[in-house]
Parts: C-alpha cells; sequence; structure tokens
C-alpha cells in the first residue's frame, strides 16, 4: 500500500482508535498483533505508520559501513515508523538523539524498539515519540551493528514485514497486515462505539448489572450470531 492511498483512507480513522480497540479487533478475528512490553518511554502523542524494519546483530556476527538507523532514515516517507528488531535486548542501546533528529527532519512518526535506547531526554524535547522495553546509557558502537534493514522482523512474538501497519500509545503496539486494514477497522470503531454506549449508559445512572445484560459485555468479541 502506498502512502498517498494509507493516508487518505487508512490513517484519519487509525489515529481516532485506542491499541486496545484495535487489539480486540484482532481477537475477533482469531488474528494476532499486538506485542507485549514496548510501550513509550516517555508521554507521547499516539504513532500511526507503515513500518521501515532493522534488523540488529552483534558486533563481529556481520560487518558494516554505515551506522545503524541512517539508511532505514534515508529510505523513509513521510509519516512511516521505525521498527527495530533487537531481541529484546536490554542492555544495548540502538536508537538515540542524532537519529531521533534526522528522523523527525524526514517526517518520520516515531521509532518502536524491541529493546533498548537512550538520549531520552532529548527525544522527549524534540518531541519525537520513542517506543522501547528499557532506556541505558551507553553506546552502540562496539557492541552491535545493523544486520539488515527493510527485511522481515519480530517485535516480540509479533513478525513485522516493510510495509506493515503499526499503531502505538500509551497502551503499547498493534501491527496489523494491510490486507486486514479494512476489517480490523470496522470492528475496531465498532467497538469503540458500543464502549462509548456503555460509558453513557452507567454515567447516566444505569446499574452496571443492567448495563452487563443489555450489551452481553462477556461476549462483545463473538460475532452477532454468537452474542445473540
Amino acid at each position: 500500500m502506498d502512502r498517498i492511498s494509507f493516508d487518505r483512507n487508512y490513517r484519519p480513522r487509525l489515529i481516532r482508535l485506542s491499541t486496545t480497540n484495535l487489539s480486540d479487533a484482532l481477537d475477533s478475528l482469531n488474528a494476532r498483533g499486538a506485542v507485549i512490553g514496548i510501550r513509550p518511554v516517555f508521554a507521547s502523542r499516539r504513532i500511526v505508520g507503515r513500518a521501515i524494519t532493522i534488523k540488529i546483530a552483534a558486533t563481529g556476527a556481520v560487518r558494516s559501513s554505515r551506522h545503524l538507523g541512517v539508511e532505514a532514515i534515508a529510505e523513509a516517507e513521510d509519516g512511516d515508523i521505525i521498527a527495530i528488531d533487537n531481541r529484546g535486548d536490554l542492555n544495548n542501546n540502538c536508537w538515540g538523539e542524532v537519529l531521533s533528529c534526522a528522523a523527525k527532519v524526514k517526517g518520520i512518526q516515531g521509532v518502536v524498539v524491541d529493546g533498548a535506547v537512550r538520549d531520552v531526554d532529548a527525544c522527549q524535547d524534540m518531541q519525537f515519540p520513542v517506543y522501547a522495553r528499557n532506556v541505558v546509557p551507553i553506546t552502540a558502537r562496539g557492541r552491535i551493528v545493523q544486520e539488515a534493514f527493510n527485511c522481515p522482523i519480530r517485535l516480540g512474538n509479533e513478525e513485522v514485514r516493510p510495509g506493515d501497519i503499526i499503531i502505538g500509545d500509551v497502551n503499547g503496539i498493534v501491527i496489523i497486515r494491510p490486507e486486514m486494514l479494512d476489517e480490523v477497522i470496522q470492528i475496531a470503531e465498532s467497538l469503540m462505539s458500543r464502549e462509548e454506549s456503555m460509558k453513557a449508559d452507567l454515567l447516566s445512572g444505569m446499574d452496571v448489572l443492567e448495563m452487563d445484560r443489555k450489551y452481553n459485555y462477556e461476549h462483545m468479541l463473538d460475532s452477532p450470531r454468537e452474542r445473540s
């Protein structure tokens, strides 16, 4: 899916949906996509974009002629998200201040790291969203290198392909295949509307048990036939 089509048809709808709405929609389709344990390292806006992927390896495993991340940033388009697979490594940093500056200038939405980052104060100052598992002070140099970019990677237990859609907020990260977007968004919007109606009824004085009966709350993710 090209950037123009995504920005026109999907981004405005996705930006209104939380990762919890989208995760529930995926569950209702018996699909996977929610990533556990990667969250924003400071308070920042929700991010939505197509994935530009990076795979990290230990220094010595592969040779690298460029600093990790620079090729991915150079290839990214406005609104994309950098996704970095460092296998959940909590000790070795693979993103920092200068890369955030370069990404922000390019119009990149944010970075999602299955591992550790640094310079989060500077990233926060420039309002560039950073999602990761940990924060450390050390450099990547001499420790890790970029093995490849724009290749299939993993964030947690979920595969991420270049061009897959990433949504991130305070609750975490969700990955959606482009071919599933229409169905996932439609279900997520329906679930969000249903939850808003439930809250409205509660705020107007409806008893919680009555609300539970009215909306069949336990079975919200079932198909309409199963809910009835």
